[in-house]
């Protein structure tokens, strides 16, 4: 029988768990900004970067100089993965999330602060180069240490709810990167653009970061690592323990993941440059009406990943996912006759359409990514499964869709998405079913 001394060294000691709303903004202001981030960076690396950091060469020298400093992020988050994965499986994942934000939003901001090549010539974009390789970084541990707050942070039956509140930042992030170019658009000349006005969402970021830490540094701990500490469940080095003993656990996660980054990044990037691009290389839109109509669309994008989060809860994460995939693929093989149109409605509905399978792919990630993983490696598992699938589905989707439109038409970039969600596919049906896995450590 227990005394009351006893007792109440038990709660005491006994993990407490964070508010759920605390737990949603927490979780997904890092993927709000990650997102937000992306989408104005891209945009800036196409219309302003060329002019601001590479006036001395060639134009298409120039643009294709300012893309690769867009790719350097990609490189630098699988080593972002390793480094805050290695930190937040040994030393916590509240603190690694401050870390890993703090690294992101001041890299960001530092972008909308730089001085132009005309003003320190060379040094111009080795510094950008530079901070963009601080954002990948941040970025790489920003996602796994989101989704572990979140999931080992839910009540039972509603981990894959709870995995969902990271998920909602990348709409959110991307709705207003899109809003904010528009608005930008509507106050500004081109001339002010150029000059400053590409600045300054890289500057309001700031704000997001700041709400961030501050819902961060308020947070507990999370219990499940809070009791893996107090069973001294750890290893020396996690990304070797990951490769040593979870290798099979970190392909599959990448390759479950790969289907997502191809939908998303053809949803985006590539649906603008085909739909902005003059006829016959494209549908002839101006950017400001495919803004707004992606705008709109996004909305489907935030509704979707939280009931697919619900189905995964109630359904399991493997019957779900199989579903959604093969969803994936029936609408890779449609999509090319839809947007190959040119009816504004019918690009509309392709958008909208897209984009909402794409919340019902990237909702269950938060759970299902974290549950393929034990508590010791579970950062940078998660971590990295999903930054190694960026590099091999998002860094390249928008260049192969290109490549494979001017090659053999929009069937082939049909394909193309089809094939990457079959892979997907065959990685769920190989994987096992994780509703019912404990996050928490096993105790010998």
């Amino acid at each position: 029988m227990q005394t009351t001394e006893t007792l109440a060294e038990h709660v005491q000691q006994a993990p407490p768990l964070n508010p759920r709303n605390k737990v949603i903004i927490a979780s997904l202001v890092g993927t709000a900004i990650e997102f937000f981030d992306f989408y104005i960076y891209a945009t800036a690396a196409v219309i302003v970067f060329p002019h601001i950091f590479f006036p001395q060469v060639d134009p298409t020298v120039a643009t294709l100089q300012s893309l690769a400093t867009f790719a350097i992020a990609f490189v630098a988050r699988p080593i972002g993965s390793a480094l805050f994965g290695h930190f937040g499986d040994k030393v916590g994942r509240k603190a690694t999330l401050v870390a890993s934000l703090v690294t992101m939003g001041i890299s960001t901001v530092i972008i909308g602060l730089l001085p132009s090549y005309q003003t320190i010539g060379v040094v111009a974009p080795l510094l950008l180069a530079l901070a963009r390789f601080g954002q990948g970084l941040g970025l790489g541990g920003e996602w796994g240490g989101a989704a572990l707050l979140a999931t080992e942070n839910a009540p039972a039956k509603k981990r894959a709810l709870y995995g969902s509140f990271p998920q909602l930042g990348a709409p959110i992030g991307f709705f207003f990167a899109n809003g904010t170019f528009l608005l930008l658009s509507w106050l500004l000349t081109d001339q002010q653009f150029m000059q400053w006005g590409w600045r300054v969402p890289f500057i309001l970021s700031a704000v997001l970061v700041i709400v961030g830490l501050y819902v961060r540094v308020s947070l507990h701990e999370s219990p499940v690592f809070t009791q893996a500490k107090q069973s001294q469940q750890h290893v020396g080095l996690p990304i070797g323990t990951l490769f040593k003993k979870h290798f099979r656990a970190m392909v599959l996660g990448t390759f479950i993941m790969l289907a997502t980054y191809t939908l998303f990044y053809i949803m985006t990037v590539y649906s603008m440059s085909y739909g902005t691009a003059p006829a016959p290389l494209g549908l002839g839109f101006s950017r400001n009406s495919f803004l707004w109509m992606l705008m709109v669309a996004v909305i489907g994008f935030g509704v979707a990943i939280p009931i697919a989060g619900i189905l995964a809860d109630r359904f399991g994460r493997r019957p779900t996912m199989i579903t959604i995939t093969l969803l994936i693929i029936v609408f890779s093989l449609l999509f090319p006759t839809i947007l190959a149109s040119g009816s504004q409605w019918l690009v509309m509905v392709f958008l909208t359409v897209g984009l909402t399978i794409m919340g019902l792919t990237f909702g269950p990630m938060g759970a299902l990514l974290p549950e393929l993983f034990p508590t010791e490696v579970r950062y940078t598992g998660a971590s990295f499964s999903y930054n190694l699938a960026s590099i091999l589905g998002a860094s390249v989707a928008p260049y192969i869709a290109t490549w494979l439109n001017a090659k053999w038409g929009l069937f082939a970039v049909g394909l193309y998405l089809a094939s990457m969600a079959v892979l997907t596919l065959i990685a769920l049906i190989i994987s096992k079913e994780t509703r019912h896995t404990t996050l928490y450590p096993h105790r010998s």
